[in-house]
């Protein structure tokens, strides 16, 4: 159960990224948003010796591509191998998402966890990727898209964590046209070392 404080720690960061994405663009400002939330977080929330708890992971999502402008909407799924390992306060990940109106991202990037008590992991994220498949109702611009993403997640006994997310993929005005995309999935993270006792 989350203390009192930390309820409000994640009550004013909620009520920051609201302000950041209010407003006519919405989610176009997730990028800015992220980094916003990250320093933010690393500023209110105190060490908490779980961090060194979580082994790397296997990341498994799915969920709705391109569900707020609604110009390609489609089903998207990925996988991402998350790293234990930190550069300063950051871990490495490598991901590989396919869409199933044919678009493809590939990638890696760093990422950070963020702990309320044991149990609430917050993880904001970025990554830059390799786009392949523009469709004739969205070409988001230009080859390489970065994807700045935020997750809160449940983490179990065992490690592993259930989670919502929210990506956005902009091309960071890389080509003249600059449409960006969101992505609204479900994560389920499982320690790496649990898939490579199946083998």
């Amino acid at each position: 159960m989350l203390s009192l404080l930390a309820k409000n720690r994640v009550n004013l960061i909620m009520h920051s990224f609201d302000m950041l994405t209010q407003g006519p663009h919405q989610l176009k400002n997730l990028t800015y948003s992220c980094f916003f939330l990250l320093w933010l977080t690393l500023f209110f929330v105190s060490t908490s010796s779980t961090r060194a708890d979580d082994p790397e992971f296997i990341t498994f999502s799915g969920g709705l591509f391109d569900f707020n402008r609604q110009k390609d909407e489609g089903a998207e799924f990925r996988v991402e191998y998350r790293s234990n390992e930190k550069l300063w306060l950051f871990k490495p990940f490598a991901v590989a998402s396919v869409v199933n109106n044919g678009m493809s991202f590939w990638g890696g990037g760093v990422l950070l966890d963020i702990y309320f008590g044991r149990r609430l992991v917050f993880t904001p994220s970025f990554a830059p990727t390799l786009w392949f498949g523009e469709t004739d109702d969205l070409d988001l611009g230009h080859v390489i898209e970065f994807r700045s993403q935020i997750e809160i997640a449940y983490r179990f006994d065992n490690r592993s964590r259930l989670g919502l997310s929210v990506s956005h993929y902009s091309n960071a005005s890389l080509a003249d046209e600059n449409p960006g995309t969101e992505s609204l999935l479900l994560n389920y993270s499982m320690p790496f070392k649990n898939l490579a006792n199946l083998f």
